[in-house]
């Protein structure tokens, strides 16, 4: 797995994941996302473009984050997901607590 943040306009950071969000990635993705909490980062975008696969530990990660950054004002978007990732989602319930939109510019706008 791949993740790289990128700063982007409103605060917002822009968190890209290509690979598989899995037992030995997860870590990776849950430490970035706590990381960008601590330095009090709540306006996150994921892009799910390159996700091949997550499993329980990614998804709880997403879970986890979203709480935190609604309870501080801010917000979780996820963006782009493949049609695994949207299936998943959607099945574990999982989108709709979490805002999911079909593109990077989209999840971005402050308006959405």
């Amino acid at each position: 797995m791949h993740l790289a943040v990128t700063n982007r306009a409103g605060g917002i950071a822009l968190v890209s994941i290509a690979g598989a969000i899995d037992l030995n990635t997860a870590p990776a993705l849950r430490d970035t996302m706590h990381r960008l909490l601590d330095e009090g980062r709540t306006r996150i975008v994921v892009d799910l473009a390159g996700v091949q696969f997550c499993d329980s530990i990614g998804l709880g990660t997403f879970a986890y984050t979203r709480n935190h950054c609604e309870a501080t004002g801010g917000f979780l978007r996820l963006a782009a997901p493949t049609p695994f990732m949207a299936r998943l989602l959607r099945t574990v319930g999982l989108a709709g607590p979490i805002p999911v939109h079909a593109t990077v510019t989209e999840a971005l706008d402050p308006a959405a």
